[in-house]
């Protein structure tokens, strides 16, 4: 139970990080070369809350089954939004 509610604690804060990235205006790399538009970043949110009520689910049914393949997607999820926008997180210029 204690994986769930950390994976489901952790897409929480991933949601909250892009929907506050989503708000700001991005800079140059942001948007014109990494195509991270607030739109991409809103998705980003989404999908990570798609994630956190699956955990919760996983929490509330205690299936075991699937945490581990819920968690790689996580993983996934993380890694595709913290490199797809990296160089460009710092730079708020156009």
């Amino acid at each position: 139970m204690i994986w769930s509610v950390l994976g489901a604690g952790l897409c929480v804060a991933l949601a909250a990080a892009a929907w506050y990235r989503s708000r700001s205006g991005g800079g140059y790399y942001d948007a014109s070369v990494y195509g991270m538009t607030a739109a991409t970043h809103r998705r980003y949110a989404f999908v990570a809350l798609g994630l956190a009520a699956l955990f919760a689910g996983i929490a509330a049914t205690g299936a075991t089954a699937i945490l581990i393949p819920t968690f790689a997607a996580f993983a996934l999820l993380a890694v595709f939004y913290g490199t797809s926008f990296l160089r460009g997180f710092s730079d708020d210029d156009d």
